[in-house]
């Protein structure tokens, strides 16, 4: 099942193992089966400290398996196999149920241990999801801290009747105690302070009280990583505060077009950007939602308050809060989002294989959407609001050459229709003749761009029409000692590379505005 290569490295990890892992194997006579007994029997070979059994009579899952020690009651469980992007998750458990050290910080590890009462945890995940792993990693470090937790990782496209019947249609889709408990991308700390309810007014406080910064960066992108590496490097006190560290980077599959880099995808580069920060006194805080910047008067700080109740003050401020998937803005899209409507064709594809789907946008990312989803669904129809698809000729030419694609131009969507529970259709206007016509299909994935997340800029810096943060040549925006860059400003090319820049040069012009003022918190 495992390549040389690939058992080398895998060895080499499982040196650390410090306790007995016992694997617990539940499986029929399928091929699926049969490939986790390769997957298992690989793993055991490889360390004189895991043992496999195999029980094919009793109730759980086919083909699924636990991990445990002895000794100590642990409820991990994977149903299917873990390989792709969730094989890295297999390997954390190994290690953390073979009594390997969280990275984890201390005071997380504290409160998952002082959770009381009991969780069973289902995270419904697709091998092809890049948002799956950092749910199903923080719900079995759980279940290894505390016994009260149980976790099962349930490969969806696997087990499609239970995905069905449960009406999943989004991954990854967390129940708990047999009740949804949330939809896409959640750390550790996201799902603690969910289920620790005062967690989040303690750490309002605990930031609130922080003493201001030289400059605040209100974003964890590429463009905010950037900005504090280079403000952290002229010795100012800077501070990062974020939704969650990585922004659009972590729903990004590929990325081949970073300069040096030949290939690499966007959870791995999220992961650099955040080590690499940490290398510099960077005070960084995740989890973190600007809701209003209040600017200072001449002299006085600026203040950002935050969702959750904290308010964080700063000499300057950068905004670097990037943009997110634009909605069409029409019935039925909200009604039914994660129940049909989706977007994010990676992760989700899996759950409408054989399935009918549509996908709404014709630039690169709609015709890369729609080629990826062609290989998984029965059938593919492409709805295009211009003439012509705005994608490269490259990916055009392969789109045109798969049989299961439909390519409709001039096609304004005014509906999503449903049944109550899931997606059922979708309704369009041609633009060149006024017709209205309905598809039947079971999944809407739309891919019409970005929109800026300035929402809570309204009514203080300047915004463009398309709400955009405008900014001059340094960065700077309406408002004095206030910066932006990256995805949410009005610099063109939303591009990576060009965020880091932006980013940068936002930190520099900051820096500049320090010196050359008498800000009250510069040392």
């Amino acid at each position: 099942m495992l390549d040389a290569a690939l058992k080398t490295q895998l060895k080499s990890y499982l040196e650390k193992v410090e306790h007995p892992i016992d694997i617990v194997a539940s499986v029929d006579e399928g091929d699926k089966s049969q490939e986790l007994l390769a997957l298992l029997n690989d793993i055991a070979e490889l360390s004189a400290r895991i043992t496999l059994s195999v029980r094919r009579d009793d109730a759980e899952r086919k083909p699924s398996f636990s991990l445990n020690r002895p000794g100590a009651r642990i409820g991990l469980r994977f149903a299917g196999l873990p390989m792709g992007h969730e094989f890295t998750s297999l390997v954390l458990a190994l290690l953390q149920v073979g009594g390997h050290p969280s990275k984890a910080a201390a005071e997380v590890i504290e409160q998952v241990r002082g959770l009381e009462g009991d969780y069973l945890f289902e995270t419904f995940f697709s091998l092809s999801c890049q948002n799956c792993p950092d749910v199903v990693q923080a719900l079995n470090l759980m279940a290894v801290l505390n016994p009260n937790i149980r976790h099962v990782a349930i490969d969806g496209a696997l087990f499609q009747a239970e995905v069905e019947q449960r009406q999943v249609m989004a991954v990854p889709t967390i129940f708990l105690n047999g009740q949804v408990f949330g939809q896409g991308r959640m750390g550790l700390e996201e799902i603690v302070a969910k289920l620790d309810t005062g967690a989040v007014k303690r750490e309002a406080a605990k930031l609130s009280a922080k003493a201001p910064y030289d400059v605040l960066i209100v974003g964890g992108g590429p463009a905010g990583a950037a900005a504090a590496i280079y403000a952290a490097r002229k010795g100012i006190r800077t501070g990062l505060a974020a939704e969650r560290f990585g922004g659009q980077v972590l729903d990004t599959l590929a990325i081949e077009n970073f300069i040096s880099v030949k290939e690499t995808d966007g959870p791995k580069f999220a992961v650099a950007l955040e080590e690499h920060v940490k290398a510099y006194d960077v005070d960084i805080m995740n989890l973190q939602r600007a809701e209003a910047l209040i600017p200072g008067k001449p002299g006085e700080l600026t203040e950002v308050r935050f969702a959750g109740g904290a308010a964080l003050k700063a000499s300057t401020v950068i905004i670097a809060t990037g943009a997110r998937w634009r909605d069409m803005n029409v019935p039925g899209e909200q009604v039914y989002r994660t129940k049909g409507v989706t977007y994010c064709p990676h992760c989700d594809g899996p759950l409408f294989k054989g399935k009918r789907v549509a996908v709404i946008g014709g630039g690169n990312s709609g015709v890369e959407a729609a080629i990826d989803l062609a290989g998984v669904v029965a059938h593919v129809t492409l709805l295009e609001f211009a003439a012509e698809l705005r994608a490269d000729a490259v990916l055009q030419r392969k789109l045109h050459s798969l049989p299961n694609v439909k390519v409709i131009t001039q096609a304004q969507t005014t509906e999503v229709t449903g049944d109550g529970h899931k997606v059922n259709g979708l309704t369009y206007t041609d633009r060149a003749s006024g017709e209205v016509h309905q598809l039947t299909l079971e999944g809407v994935f739309v891919q019409i761009g970005l929109l800026p997340n300035t929402d809570w800029l309204k009514g203080t810096v300047e915004l463009s029409r398309h709400g955009e943060v405008i900014v001059d040549a340094r960065g700077q925006t309406s408002v004095p000692g206030v910066f932006a860059a990256g995805d949410v400003t009005t610099v063109p090319y939303k591009q990576i590379v060009i965020a880091l820049g932006e980013g940068s040069k936002a930190a520099l012009s900051a820096f500049d505005h320090l010196i050359r003022s008498t800000a009250p918190a510069l040392a």
